[in-house]
């Protein structure tokens, strides 16, 4: 019964040895002018060096403020 919990915690371990370290991303774009788009292009700058499992977060935020933004435009 002993051997069960040291094999589990063995093989959380060895898992994280053969995760790659996050590489920057070196997200760069040209400034638009309107202010709530740039900050939300800012944002996927704050990606590099983060683990990819925490990419789709940001990415849906920077998607839903681009929509936002376009809707305002449409009714105006």
């Amino acid at each position: 019964m002993s051997e069960a919990p040291a094999e589990e915690t063995a093989e959380p371990a060895l898992a994280r040895l053969w995760e790659p370290e996050p590489e920057p991303l070196g997200v760069l774009f040209d400034p638009t002018g309107h202010p709530e788009v740039d900050a939300a292009l800012e944002r996927l700058a704050e990606l590099d060096g983060v683990p990819v499992t925490a990419h789709a977060a940001v990415y849906e935020n920077v998607q839903q403020t681009l929509s936002s933004t376009l809707t305002t435009l449409d009714d105006s």
